[in-house]
């Protein structure tokens, strides 16, 4: 990594955190299944006799190292950004070539980042005002030593930009070619709130379903966050 600064790494263990996904996604089959991952590309060739669109649910297991797969109840929750990945789908940390698990220390700092995320894609959209999409809280537990950009150093301030992911999707590329697990960070959109950016699935476990949620858009952003469970709606505050 000629010429780029290494952030220090950091062992997180985060018992309880949270990632929010799209309720459209559901379990991939192959990945709640009991059998070992090794087994995977025997069953999938199986499969693909019977069911040729197989492939669209799992998506490319090539970009999971077979090693570093994972199995059993919940895995969808964590392999699934891993082989579904597309180039029109870039993220902070990644130019969208290759998957990353991104996940909060808390439900609030969850539920801010997907907020703005949800804010872009409906701004795009130009859809009336009104109660748009379901998502999904996913409790969970991360163990993994991650460089960390938490420190407030200004060499790595470019990484975490509001608007723009260029430094930090160059620093992430570059980390992961050497072999790391991932990024540590600050929330962009949740003062105070730390988030993780995971390179592989076995860096979080025990996936847990929690709630259901439905998000409002008011024809200019979200302001509204309803528990499809308890029916309690709470207006979001911009901090």
């Amino acid at each position: 990594m000629t010429g780029i600064a290494v952030p220090p790494v950091s062992k997180v263990e985060w018992e309880g955190a949270v990632r929010i996904i799209r309720s459209i996604y559901p379990p991939i089959d192959l990945f709640e299944d009991i059998a070992d991952p090794a087994d995977w590309p025997l069953l999938i060739s199986a499969e693909q006799k019977t069911n040729p669109r197989i492939m669209t649910s799992i998506g490319n297991i090539g970009l999971v190292p077979p090693e570093r797969r994972i199995g059993g109840v919940g895995a969808s929750y964590l392999m699934a950004s891993f082989t579904h990945v597309s180039l029109d789908r870039p993220s902070r940390f990644s130019d969208g070539s290759y998957g990353v698990l991104y996940v909060a220390r808390s439900y609030e700092t969850a539920l801010f980042e997907t907020i703005h995320h949800h804010t872009r894609f409906m701004a795009r959209t130009g859809e009336q005002a009104g109660w748009t999409s379901q998502f999904r809280e996913i409790v969970l537990k991360v163990d993994a030593a991650l460089h960390d950009l938490r420190s407030g150093d200004d060499e790595f301030g470019p990484c975490l930009d509001p608007e723009s992911y260029g430094a930090s999707q160059q620093l992430a590329a570059s980390l992961r070619d050497t072999g790391a697990d991932g990024m540590a960070y600050p929330s962009v959109r949740q003062a105070g709130g730390e988030c993780v950016a995971l390179f592989y699935p076995d860096c979080a476990s025990n996936p847990i379903q929690g709630r259901h949620l439905d998000y409002h858009w008011d024809g200019q952003r979200v302001d509204l966050v309803r528990d499809a469970g308890s029916g309690a709606v709470f207006r979001v505050v911009e901090g």
